[in-house]
């Protein structure tokens, strides 16, 4: 059995259909599923049992001679909320439970940390180990994906194969849920859909011009190949990114996303809200190298290419908008 933790959410549910098609059925999925927003996610979806996040631990206790493999993407994703009280107990203690229990049972773990960590990028993007504890994250969910980056390398007890993937921004189908926290992508989608233009945020430092700040965007369908490759071939244990290794500014993907519908570019802009402003990431671009060297050869969807794919495969034609 291959366990997926946050199964009906974003990333989990597109791996979830990605096992499938490679063959996979026997999946234990873990998440919170009183919340029904989600569910039309798993639709479609071959697997074996559901269980509650919370009854999960104990399932584990009973069952783990049984699975083969943890994919843990299950987590408190919102980078507005500011109470570390619930950070801790779903992004840190849950997840260190989880790590003890496959180090316990010998259960090879693949966990979600996040490119929240690197904060404002004055020490650069690199997954290298040592470099990791100067990182200085600008909000509570990143310093909860820090914090257990670092306790996880301060282990000397450590699962079969263990990797904590670093995500950058995934955009892509089954994010309909995330409100707010949805992609870049999905929310100029929505504007165009709505209003035929899309309103961007202003610069408030010197160094970016307006529309100007930059991100390492990559497809959903991208990251769990990612996921899957790591499953199978099990490489060296380590934290990876998982980011397409190039940097889209925001007037860009604008652009891309009206050519991907047919459309003339109509784009302003006004100022970022000031419950952000201080925090805001302007620059992100992965350091790909060390997921290359672990046999994560094949190439991602440039930026055009999955845009185009998300739209006009996804977002153009579903229901659940």
């Amino acid at each position: 059995m291959i366990v997926v933790t946050g199964a009906a959410g974003f990333i989990g549910s597109c791996l979830v259909g990605l096992l499938n098609q490679r063959g996979y059925s026997n999946l234990i999925l873990v998440d919170d599923f009183t919340r029904r927003e989600k569910m039309h996610n798993l639709a479609g979806k071959i697997y074996g049992i559901t269980c509650h996040r919370d009854e999960f631990p104990g399932w584990l206790e009973k069952n783990h001679s049984s699975v083969k493999l943890i994919f843990h993407l299950g987590a408190r994703t919102d980078t507005r909320e500011k109470r570390t009280s619930i950070f801790d107990a779903l992004n840190l203690n849950y997840s260190k439970s989880i790590w003890n229990a496959c180090t316990r049972y010998g259960i090879p773990l693949i966990y979600a940390s996040s490119a929240a960590t690197y904060g404002a990028g004055e020490h650069g993007y690199s997954d290298d180990h040592q470099l990791i504890p100067g990182l200085n994250p600008l909000n509570p969910y990143g310093k909860s994906k820090q914090d257990f980056d670092l306790w996880v390398l301060q282990q000397t007890e450590n699962p079969p194969f263990w990797a904590g993937l670093k995500f950058f921004n995934v955009y892509g189908p089954n994010e309909y849920h995330k409100g707010r926290m949805a992609s870049v992508v999905y929310h100029m989608f929505q504007q165009i859909k709505t209003h035929g233009k899309v309103e961007l945020f202003r610069s408030h430092v010197p160094e970016f011009a307006d529309g100007e700040q930059k991100r390492d965007f990559i497809y959903v369908l991208d990251v769990v190949e990612v996921c899957l490759h790591l499953m199978q071939q099990q490489p060296r244990s380590g934290i990876f990114n998982v980011g397409s290794g190039e940097a889209t500014s925001f007037y860009d993907l604008a652009v891309i996303t009206f050519k991907a519908l047919n459309k003339a570019p109509e784009i302003s802009f006004m100022d970022t809200p000031e419950e952000i402003r201080e925090n805001y990431q302007y620059f992100t671009k992965a350091k790909m190298d060390k997921l290359r060297a672990a046999g994560c050869q094949f190439p991602f969807r440039t930026i055009e290419a999955g845009v185009d794919d998300y739209i006009n495969r996804f977002l153009a034609v579903s229901a659940y908008l």
